[in-house]
Parts: C-alpha cells; structure tokens; sequence
C-alpha cells in the first residue's frame, strides 16, 4: 500500500501493560492528526481487534494521560488470536472499518501474534516494544523497564532497612519472566549480596559460597528473578540447609512493579518510538519494530523481533564481579 493512502491507522496495546503506553499512544495521536490521518484505537488487545471493539483517539485528550500507568485502551491475552479463525475475524473488522495499517504495543507474543496475521492480511504492521521484562531483540530498552526497575529499587530499598534492622537474610523476587534484566539492574543498584537469573547457572552456586559463613550484623540480601529456575521458596530451603540459624524472609514484590506513572525515561522512550512508528509507516515500510538502539531509531523485522533476547556480556561480568 502506497503511503498516500493510509488515511485511517488502529492500534492497540497488548499482552502485560507498562508505564509508558499511554505516552506512546499520545504520539501516535500527535503524529498521526498532523498528516491527516484518523487514528482508532483496539481495546483489550486482539481481543478487541478480533471484536470490533474500538474507539476514536484524539491527541488533546490523551494528552492529559501520558503520566498515567497502565493502558488506557485496556490490555488482555487472547486465547482466540493463535488459531486461523479468531484471525480471520480480525481481518473482517480491519476491512469493515477500513483500517489502512497496524500499530501494536506489546511484547514477543505481541509480534508472534502480528508475524503469524501477516500471512493472511496485507496491510502494514509496526510493532512498538511495551514490557516491562526488556526481552525484547532489536530495542535496548523496552517501554516501562525503567519505571519497574525503578518500582523495584523503591521498594527493596525499603525491605533493606528493615533487613538491616534485624540482622535478616532477605529474598526478594522480582518480575521480569524469563528475563533477568530487572533483577540484575535492580539487584546492582540496592547492593545485593546475590542476584539470581535465569540465564545464568553459576549464580547459585556463588550465593551458597557467601550466605553459608554468614554471621553478621548487615543484611544479606539476594534478589531472584521470577523466572529463574530455582525460584524464592527453593532457594529459601537450600540457604537454610547450608545456614540454618539464619533469621531468612521471602518477599515477592508482583505486580506492583506494573504499576504507577511512567519515568521521565519511559514518557520520552513512549513520545519517541510513537512518533517513529507513524513516521516509518508513511516511509512505506512494514511488519518491523521500531526500537532505539545506541539512542537511534532502529527497524527490526518481526521475524527477528521474536527470537530469545540474551543477557548481554558486560552485564554478565557485572553479575560475577558483584555475585561473588
């Protein structure tokens, strides 16, 4: 489709929300009023695209909410987008409300999902990376990373204070699926004595070495990824086995590290990556994600977007400088 005829864009915000997404659809807003171009947004995700649910977007008013948390266009997983027919349904609302492109905010399954509708619908697809876990390729940081990561600081900053307070062993387990990137940034900035992620195998075996001599008045504090592969209760059990006089609690710190406004970080990163998703539509391009990457606007195929996203290697030496 040739750039002069995308008059009307949907989008929507998909998979786990994160601070961020309603900064990203003002831009979208913003960007999309200045070409002339009608903007309508998806609620609940793909559910919504495969309902028909939708609703106008106008910039001055989502202008008043790009401090909020959340997704005001609501967000949902939809057990009915994988198989060929809830698809189809898609399409049919796509073509009952002419809707010339795509825009979506969400994570890998996000851009599976858009990967597999490219096979049977022909009209342009932009992904936006929106979730908190930043395991997505081609993007150094994904929308609503930092204000969970800061979320997380937050609040083991205050569960350090009263670690200290009573000589305690404290886990705190994080978000961030199979990712380990908020336990790691976290777990560096609030001094842990241990960080446990699931792309590494020799983390456990270094919080063994440290917490089995402990005898101290500080803290000792270990912050575990939710994915990793031990998880809070077992790595509570094995520290009790090799130290079973430690005074040891568990904390799980869930959802709250979704929630709340956006960091000025992720209000720029939303603003920025909106802007690129209209502007790289109207380039005629499709079925990529705009990330930034070393700060500059990067493309991405969707068929790259969706591969696993690795922990990168100066993190890694970060992890056993400060793990051992």
């Amino acid at each position: 489709m040739s750039t002069n005829k995308i008059k009307h864009i949907g989008v929507f915000t998909s998979g786990g929300d994160s601070p961020g997404m309603n900064a990203a659809l003002y831009a979208i807003a913003k960007s999309a009023e200045a070409k002339g171009i009608k903007i309508s947004g998806f609620r609940k995700g793909y559910e919504g695209l495969i309902d028909g649910d939708l609703i106008p977007l106008k910039s001055h008013e989502l202008k008043k909410i790009t401090q909020k948390g959340g997704t005001i266009l609501k967000t949902a997983r939809s057990k009915r987008f994988p198989e060929l027919e809830g698809r189809k349904k898609a399409l049919q609302t796509l073509k009952a409300n002419n809707i010339d492109a795509l825009i979506a905010i969400g994570g890998d399954g996000t851009f599976k999902g858009l990967l597999a509708f490219s096979e049977i619908c022909g009209i342009p697809f932009i992904g936006i990376p929106g979730t908190i876990d930043n395991d997505i390729f081609g993007a150094d940081y994904t929308l609503g990373f930092d204000s969970a990561v800061n979320t997380a600081i937050e609040n083991i900053d205050k569960i350090k204070d009263t670690a200290e307070s009573h000589n305690r062993v404290f886990i705190v387990e994080v978000m961030g699926r199979d990712s380990g990137y908020i336990a790691i940034h976290s777990g560096l900035m609030v001094g842990a004595d241990s960080i446990l992620i699931p792309e590494s195998g020799k983390d456990f075996i270094y919080l063994l070495d440290k917490v089995k001599n402990y005898d101290s008045e500080d803290a000792f504090l270990v912050v575990v990824s939710e994915g990793d592969e031990l998880g809070a209760e077992l790595v509570s059990s094995k520290i009790k086995e090799v130290n079973p006089n430690v005074d040891l609690r568990i904390t799980k710190l869930g959802h709250v590290q979704r929630g709340g406004n956006p960091s000025a970080l992720d209000r720029m990163l939303g603003i920025r990556l909106g802007v690129a998703a209209v502007k790289t539509l109207l380039q005629g391009k499709k079925n990529v994600m705009v990330g930034i990457l070393n700060n500059q606007l990067h493309l991405t195929p969707f068929e790259e977007v969706v591969k696993q996203h690795q922990v990168d290697n100066e993190l890694y030496e970060l992890l056993e400088l400060f793990g051992k």
